[in-house]
């Protein structure tokens, strides 16, 4: 089973004030096995909340697919709808963005922007041929490390449910 993620360094970004999107630097290597479809997902986690959530997962020995790459942005607040789509361009068959819980945001309102931006997404996916549910937006603290292994377990089995996905150009 291939599932490297290549990082092209001249791509990534060295601040989060960049103009190039995160997504830039990933690239996803061909995702089936003996005719077995195994998803790539790109998931967006806040630093502050759901990165170490993931943290605590591993450390804690929670099992969970190796289908996420995960790309720790400062805040969710910083995620742009469209490097979703660009996720989706790069060949993701579904991301996943997490961040703090509402009102716990280390950064006072980033959770609360991101949630008002991403209310548009979905409606947007489904209007250009995009299944709405290749995308998920979570809340996960630095203490959930099951919630984040049960999260990405459940988007996993969505995504392998809907097959891989085809960019229509």
């Amino acid at each position: 089973m291939t599932h490297d993620v290549q990082v092209i360094q001249e791509q990534t970004a060295t601040c989060e004030c960049s103009e190039k999107s995160p997504v830039s630097a990933v690239t996803f290597t061909p995702h089936t096995n003996e005719g077995k479809f195994y998803p790539h997902i790109l998931m967006f986690c806040c630093n502050w909340c759901s990165y170490a959530g993931a943290d605590l997962a591993g450390v804690s020995r929670f099992q969970y697919p190796a289908s996420v790459r995960i790309i720790r942005v400062m805040c969710s607040g910083r995620i742009d709808p469209a490097f979703i789509l660009e996720g989706f361009r790069r060949g993701a068959d579904g991301v996943l963005l997490t961040g703090c819980h509402i009102g716990d945001c280390h950064y006072l309102k980033g959770n609360e922007y991101t949630r008002d931006r991403m209310v548009h997404v979905k409606p947007l996916l489904q209007i250009i041929g995009i299944n709405p549910q290749r995308f998920r937006l979570e809340w996960i603290s630095a203490s959930e490390g099951r919630k984040f292994a049960d999260i990405v377990k459940e988007f996993t089995e969505t995504i392998q449910k809907l097959g891989p996905f085809e960019l229509k150009e």
